[in-house]
């Protein structure tokens, strides 16, 4: 256990910052799966509405610390080339 205020106060701080980063990174999976979901089932139009928040979410979570800003670029990246290989596949076929 903590034995200084200062200790005692930083634990209170990281509780809730992982609180924080747990909701933030919930949001990402949720529009994630969402999108991939949607990606697999072909409905490319909802896929594409759905997009912007993914990229939102990653994004924010990026400006505050919970990802690293090389991370959220891997990931907006994937999830781009997805879609476009979708939309790819569609216009030849």
């Amino acid at each position: 256990m903590a034995n200084t205020k200062s200790a005692i106060k930083r634990i209170k701080i990281s509780e809730r910052n992982r609180i924080r980063n747990r909701i933030r990174l919930g949001k990402i999976k949720f529009y994630t799966k969402q999108f991939l979901k949607l990606l697999e089932e072909n409905k490319i139009e909802e896929a594409k509405k759905v997009l912007p928040e993914v990229i939102s979410a990653i994004d924010k979570a990026a400006q505050k610390g919970t990802l690293h800003k090389n991370t959220a670029a891997r990931k907006k990246s994937k999830l781009m080339r997805l879609l476009n290989q979708k939309l790819s596949a569609n216009l030849s076929s």
